[in-house]
């Protein structure tokens, strides 16, 4: 966009009445936001949404100032803004009705081709939520997906940290403007994050971490990703709010099952029996659903083989020979022949995958190579 068109547009987000929904009608009609400024109140009311008090408002010239000073930070403080419609805006996201007009980001954001997952879940994180929310992402770093979460304490934090300990972009999206940084004991992962990844808001500078805020941006963190992981939730809270957006948005959800005693599995174990994610015990699960595949590095006129001198533990070693002599099984037959739990089985396939040995097929099916 140029320094005129963002100038405009962010004149139009100040304007009493217009939300991001009624903000693209207008821009639908009128072209950009200079020329809404411009048109007829007469040819403006004939839109859906717009009507007298909303015309009167359109007429506020303190906007401008207020798009002045918001402009200058903007542009004092380098930081990147996506209209909607550009290509630098997260594809996933234009397909959301509500999703902001404007995106303000900062640090080194490639979202080109990417596989883009959110995991979100409560701020009281147990050991189990931790140590799986590492082992998940260590397991789909091969895949080189980007990490999205909220920044927030609890299993936000551990899955920015754990995808920048496995080299992967990871994006924070934060519930106030760039200026600041919430909660303040995060401002040591700052650094780090906007090195591979960085932050993300709809809100201005003059934005604070408000608790409508929370709730507001939880619909970025569901529209731009692929899929929501819900790693431990309670019965109620804002993880439960992304996953009903996610589903909404027409995305996959993912919840990690727990006891039904303990606290913070109670919300993904509702979600799961409900039906409204599946039922997550390891990475592979979510390469299954969302049908990712390692790319190979082979050219297409050659055939895959199988790595050379590829060293198998016990376990894989078991499955590989079984799988060998009885050819492509179904994932609950493997378990079962095999004598191993699934939730077991699934991490162990993996694993065999990433070596090159096996094969996932549609239908949970898998084969040697």
């Amino acid at each position: 966009m140029s320094h005129e068109e963002i100038y405009y547009t962010l004149a139009l987000q100040k304007i009493d009445g217009v939300g991001d929904i009624v903000a693209k009608k207008l821009l639908q009609h009128c072209g950009n936001a200079e020329a809404i400024f411009k048109e007829k109140p007469s040819n403006l009311s004939r839109i859906d949404g717009v009507g007298t008090i909303l015309l009167k408002n359109l007429k506020d010239k303190s906007v401008f100032e207020k798009a002045q000073e918001e402009l200058k930070f903007i542009e004092e403080n380098d930081i990147s803004i996506a209209f909607f419609q550009d290509e630098n805006y997260p594809e996933r996201l234009k397909h959301c009705i509500d999703s902001p007009i404007l995106l303000f980001s900062s640090g080194n954001i490639d979202l080109n081709n990417r596989r883009i997952i959110s995991i979100v879940g409560t701020r009281q994180i147990t050991s189990y939520g931790t140590e799986f929310c590492k082992k998940l992402i260590e397991d789909l770093a091969p895949l080189n997906p980007i990490i999205v979460s909220g920044f927030a304490y609890g299993v936000d934090i551990v899955a920015h940290q754990a995808a920048m300990d496995c080299n992967l972009q990871t994006i924070g999206v934060v519930a106030h403007g760039l200026n600041q940084v919430y909660p303040k004991t995060h401002k040591k992962y700052v650094g780090k994050m906007e090195q591979n990844g960085g932050f993300m808001t709809e809100f201005w500078s003059s934005s604070n971490p408000d608790k409508e805020n929370f709730v507001k941006r939880n619909r970025i963190v569901a529209g731009m990703a692929e899929a929501t992981i819900v790693i431990e939730s309670a019965e109620k809270g804002g993880s439960l709010i992304t996953a009903n957006l996610a589903n909404d948005y027409n995305r996959d959800v993912f919840a990690v099952p727990g006891r039904t005693t303990d606290k913070y599995s109670q919300g993904c174990n509702d979600l799961i029996k409900t039906q409204r994610a599946h039922l997550l015990t390891s990475a592979a699960d979510i390469m299954y659903i969302l049908n990712w595949e390692l790319e190979k590095k082979t050219s297409k006129d050659k055939p895959v083989q199988k790595q050379l001198f590829v060293t198998l533990e016990d376990d894989e070693q078991k499955i590989y020979d079984y799988l060998q002599k009885n050819g492509k099984q179904l994932l609950d037959v493997i378990a079962l022949e095999c004598d191993f739990p699934i939730f077991k089985i699934s991490s162990i396939l993996l694993n065999m995958e990433l070596k090159g040995v096996i094969r996932p097929l549609p239908g949970k099916l898998f084969e040697a190579i």
